[in-house]
């Protein structure tokens, strides 16, 4: 259970989590083979890895506050084979489908938006 739970994010617990991204400005995501993000938490730290699409593989690793995330994150360019690293600010938001996390995010290129969506919904709450 992370140290920096409130009350204002439910108990949310993104430990074993999936995601799948379905928007981003950074390039086309292609929803038959989107990327996929798989969390884990423990004592307000986040870390995971994600693969698919133009990412062949991916490592990230931060912390948690309440519904904000804070990560950095390195991925290999699945078309170049190039490695970009980067930053980015998250925030927690609940649908009626599930969890999202909206993603700004900032690597060499410049300012991005991701929208990652909560696929199988089973441990999104504690």
């Amino acid at each position: 259970m992370a140290a920096s739970r409130s009350a204002s994010d439910g108990e949310i617990d993104l430990e074993g989590l999936r995601f799948a991204m379905v928007s981003s400005t950074a390039s086309e995501v292609d929803p038959t083979s989107p990327t996929i993000f798989d969390y884990h938490e423990r004592d307000g730290m986040i870390w995971g890895e994600y693969v698919g699409d133009t990412v062949r593989i991916g490592r990230f690793v931060g912390t948690r506050a309440g519904l904000r995330i804070s990560v950095r994150f390195t991925h290999v360019v699945a078309a170049t084979g190039a490695v970009v690293s980067g930053a980015a600010e998250s925030r927690i938001e609940r649908h009626a489908d599930g969890l999202r996390l909206v993603e700004d995010f900032r690597t060499a290129d410049g300012d991005q938006v991701s929208v990652c969506a909560q696929i199988g919904h089973g441990g999104a709450t504690a």
